[in-house]
């Protein structure tokens, strides 16, 4: 394996890595908004 191999590997995994951080963090925020909005529902509800 060469230089140029091992660099593109690299950047692969750090791009994934970070496309996945970001998924995770944007899942949560979608969660909490739903959740909330479920909240908002419930107390008009009562």
């Amino acid at each position: 394996m060469n230089f140029k191999h091992i660099s593109f590997m690299a950047m692969t995994l750090l791009t994934i890595g970070t496309l996945f951080l970001a998924g995770c963090n944007t899942m949560e925020g979608v969660g909490k908004d739903i959740e909330a909005g479920g909240e908002s529902i419930q107390d008009a509800a009562d």
